[in-house]
């Protein structure tokens, strides 16, 4: 199911856990979460993609980079 950016946020505020820390801990950094929370910015592909998908934002893959040659050979 993919979320509205109010529901990550009201789901960080549940959690008691902040933006920052969420990026952090995920090796993204923190300014590029807001910007895509806020609307900012368009998470098509790269880093802004794989922060989309994590957040449930949008639907889609993460191909890791030792994929990145094969991934549309499927």
């Amino acid at each position: 199911m993919v979320r509205t950016p109010e529901e990550v946020r009201n789901e960080f505020k549940r959690k008691g856990i902040s933006i920052s820390q969420w990026a952090v801990a995920n090796g993204f950094p923190p300014n590029l979460v807001y910007e895509i929370l806020a609307d900012r910015r368009n998470p098509t592909r790269g880093q802004t993609h794989r922060i989309a998908v994590q957040l449930g934002l949008k639907d889609g893959e993460i191909v890791s980079e030792n994929e990145l040659a094969t991934a549309m050979n499927a």
